[in-house]
This record gives structure tokens, C-alpha cells and sequence, in this order.
């Protein structure tokens, strides 16, 4: 969607990049049949494009939708649909604009397109739009990463928290930090160069004014988990008994046959991961081998990847067979995972309900059914929502973390200052910190793309699709 109003509120310095002085054009909406499709133009020679394909009665006009025909090189209709257009520097690149939306088929998108290409527009590449608002100091970097996220988003949650990042207020926490740390190194940079004019900044003070720096940076690198687990999803170890029914709950929720199911103690041997989207999060779906004590070293091998799995997972969601009196492994799992946060299923509710009537008060609230049943798959993502909901989450409205580039870069400051800090503290003259300022200066600016490289650009725009 296009952005008329023009620069996000954390505006940015444009850069230059020779690559501006073409002119790209792609389809900006998904392949495949749809109400409508659009073609989208940015750079230079947009005018002159729109000139050659787009027909009206009416010239166009910024902001303003204009109806009119979509022509060939030859002067052939190809459809007919509306134009908009938006004029430099009040758009989404911040260059001339032209979208054309014609109707969703993909032989009428790919004609508008081969037409726009046939005027003088080259294919734009894997987010070529974004990084020209990038370039045109439209947004920052770490927003130009939202609109990622925010395409990628499969809940209301990592939607609302990609959108916050839309806003441009992690630049601007990033931007004050750093501001700080400016404020030290020009002090320091004064006291050098005038030391007769200058007194220099005590290293006690400086140490102090580094603490308070590094803890905003640690407050806000304690955003990067939980954000992760908002946009990535939480990870749900199913585990069990053998036959229990693991893999057939997997492949109930999902509505697909993804896990091998067999009679046969042992059939899974290795841990398969899928996603499910519920309403305001994801979840992380790992199906492992049954736990038993009697295994095979192949089949051992894989109750090793349970143990990990379970370990290493948020939730558990643990499956008893409920038609069979409780084992001694289905007794340990049940005991073992009282401390943790969990969903208990004794499934297999319409064979026999001796295991579930044999449980302890510890299971009182487990479930009871059968993963055949839609109740009881109902039941399961009720008890995991209602989990999540309870559990500790970010909040959305504040800067956050949205990548681990982002963290790997604000931890790269963070190591910067603590030796800085560890060197006033020893006694260092404070001049000797200069350096360390510097480079924690520097990775701050990555965060946010001031200091970023071609080489990170490259890195970051591939993973955005080809339109955007």
C-alpha cells in the first residue's frame, strides 16, 4: 500500500545511490486471480511512462484516482482501471509514483507490466521500492525491517507489533542513546584538542554517564526474546508415551497428514516442526519420539531429540493414551512436567477411559477426548491460547527489538561500552576510551542504517518480495 503522507515521524537523511537514477516497476500484488492487481512505477521517468500506457480524458493529478485505459506499446487496450499518482517527494519511495490497478487477473497484471518495462521502467528487485524510501530518507532501517515483518505477520500480535515498528520509535530510542554517547566523545574530542580551554570530563563521571547508557541498552535488549517469540512463535514440545497419539494430534491441528502414523511403538524417530496460527500468536508444533525405557539405539537416539525438545520448549503438551491403565513413563512425563507450564490430553477417549480415570489430583484439569473428535481439538487450542495469554508478553506500543540483526548490533554496543566502562574503572585515562565509544557509536548506527553498509543492504531487502 502506497503512503501519500509521505515520510515516517523518525526521518532520516537521504543517502545517495546511484541506482535511483532508474526507473522499476513490478507487480505489487500476489500471484493468482483476485478482484484487483497492482502495477507499481517509481523513479525518474514515471511521468514520462505513465504518458505512454496509461489513457484518460482527464490528466492525472496527485493523490487522485483517475480512470482511464492501460495500453500496450502498440496503443492495444490491455484493460481498463485506475491510475494514482504520487508526486516527489510525498510518496512511499519518495520519488514520482504511478499504481495502476486493473483487474486481478495475472495475464492482464503481467501485460501491464511488460507494457510499464516496454516504456523505459527496468524489474524492480526483492524490495527495490523499500530501499529507495530507505535512500530518499523516507524511513529508517529498522523500520524499513517492519514492513517485513509486517508482510511476513501470521497473527494479530506480531501484526500489531511490526506495525509499531512501523512508527520509527526504536530509531528514536536508538537515536538518543547514541546522541549520548556523542555528547561523551565530543567532550572528550574538546578537552584533546583545547586541553588549556578544556577540562577534561573526570572518568568517574564518565563511567557513570556509560552505566546509565548501558542500561537502556539492556533494558531494551530484554524486548528481543519476546518480540522473537511474537513474530517467530512459541514452541510447543508434543510428547508422550509411545502410541500415545502424538503425531495424530499433530496432523489434526494442522488439518494435514505431515506425521507418519503407525500402530507399530517407535514410529517417530526424529522431531518434526510445523507452524499453527491461532488468533493473536503462533505457535511452533514439534513432534517427537515416545518416550519409553526399553528403546533401540535408533529409536534412543530420537528420545534423546525429546529430551531436548522439551527442554528447550515454552509449552508442553503432554498425550496419554486414556484407554489404557497409566504406564510407569506415562506416571514420570505426567510428574516431570508438573512444574512447567502445560496441556494434559488423555486421548483416545473412545476406546476407554482406564488411564484417565487412574490419574492423579495433579491432572484433575487435563482434557479428555480424542483427536478425532473436533471438540476436543477445539479444547486443545483453547487450553494453549488461554496459556499464552496468561504468560508474560511484550508490550507492543513500546520500541522493540524486531530482528536479530537488530540485537546482534545493539549487543555490539553494549560489549563496545562495557569495556570502556571496565577500563574508567581501572583508571584508564579517559581519553582511551575514545575508541570503544566510537565503535559502539558505530554499531548503534547500523541498527538503525546510518552507518549501515551495501553489503547489509543487500542482506536485508533480499529477504523482501519483489513489488514492495
Amino acid at each position: 500500500m502506497s503512503n501519500p503522507n509521505g515520510a515516517s515521524s523518525s526521518r532520516r537523511a537521504a543517502r545517495p545511490n546511484p541506482s535511483t537514477a532508474e526507473t522499476i516497476a513490478a507487480v505489487a500484488t500476489p500471484p493468482g486471480r483476485g478482484a484487483i492487481a497492482i502495477v507499481r512505477v517509481s523513479g525518474p521517468a514515471t511521468r514520462e511512462i505513465a504518458a505512454q500506457i496509461f489513457r484518460s480524458a482527464r490528466a492525472l493529478r496527485p493523490r487522485r484516482a483517475t480512470n482511464g485505459a492501460i495500453v500496450d506499446a502498440d496503443g492495444r487496450r490491455i484493460d481498463e482501471g485506475l491510475a494514482l499518482f504520487f508526486a516527489a517527494p510525498h510518496s512511499y519511495t519518495g520519488e514520482d509514483v504511478l499504481e495502476l490497478h486493473v483487474h486481478g487477473s495475472p495475464a492482464v497484471a503481467r501485460e501491464t507490466l511488460i507494457a510499464a518495462l516496454s516504456a523505459g521502467a527496468r524489474l524492480a528487485g526483492p524490495g527495490e521500492f523499500t530501499r529507495r524510501a530507505f535512500f530518499h530518507g523516507k524511513i529508517d532501517l529498522a523500520s524499513a525491517e517492519s514492513v517485513a515483518e509486517l508482510i511476513a505477520a501470521e497473527n494479530s500480535a506480531a501484526v500489531r507489533a511490526a506495525a509499531a515498528g512501523l512508527s520509527g520509535g526504536l530509531a528514536r530510542e536508538v537515536d538518543a542513546l547514541r546522541a549520548s554517547l556523542d555528547e561523551m566523545l565530543e567532550e572528550l574530542a574538546a578537552a584533546i584538542d583545547f586541553p588549556d580551554e578544556v577540562e577534561a570530563p573526570s572518568s568517574q563521571r564518565l563511567a557513570a554517564r556509560i552505566a546509565e547508557v548501558r542500561a537502556r541498552i539492556a533494558q531494551l535488549a530484554t524486548t528481543w526474546e519476546r518480540g522473537r517469540v511474537v513474530r517467530e512463535g512459541v514452541a510447543v514440545a508434543i510428547v508422550g508415551p509411545p502410541n500415545a497419539g502424538k503425531s495424530s494430534l499433530l496432523n489434526a491441528l494442522l488439518g494435514d497428514e505431515r506425521a507418519l502414523v503407525s500402530e507399530s511403538p517407535g514410529t517417530t524417530r526424529d522431531t518434526i516442526e510445523e507452524r499453527l496460527a491461532l488468533d493473536r500468536s503462533t505457535l511452533r508444533l514439534i513432534d517427537t519420539a515416545g518416550i519409553r525405557a526399553h528403546a533401540d539405539r535408533l529409536e534412543a537416539a530420537g528420545i534423546e531429540r525429546t529430551e531436548r525438545a522439551l527442554e528447550q520448549a515454552r509449552l508442553a503438551l503432554v498425550v496419554v493414551d486414556a484407554s489404557l491403565a497409566l504406564s510407569e513413563e506415562a506416571r514420570a512425563l505426567l510428574t516431570r512436567t508438573r512444574g512447567r507450564e502445560r496441556v494434559v490430553l488423555f486421548n483416545k477417549a473412545d476406546l476407554g477411559r482406564a488411564g484417565y480415570d487412574g490419574r492423579d489430583q495433579a491432572e484433575s484439569d487435563a482434557l479428555f477426548g480424542s483427536v478425532r473428535d473436533a471438540a476436543t481439538l477445539a479444547a486443545v487450542r483453547d487450553a494453549l491460547a488461554t496459556l499464552l495469554e496468561t504468560s508474560e508478553t511484550i508490550d507492543l506500543s513500546r520500541p522493540h527489538l524486531g530482528t536479530a540483526r537488530q540485537a546482534d548490533a545493539l549487543l555490539d554496543a553494549e560489549r563496545a561500552l562495557a569495556y570502556a566502562h571496565e577500563a574508567l574503572i581501572a583508571g584508564a585515562p579517559a581519553d582511551l576510551i575514545s575508541g570503544d565509544l566510537m565503535r559502539a557509536i558505530r554499531a548503534l548506527g547500523e541498527l538503525t542504517g546510518r552507518e549501515a553498509d551495501e553489503r547489509l543492504l543487500d542482506a536485508i531487502f533480499a529477504r523482501f518480495c519483489i513489488g514492495k
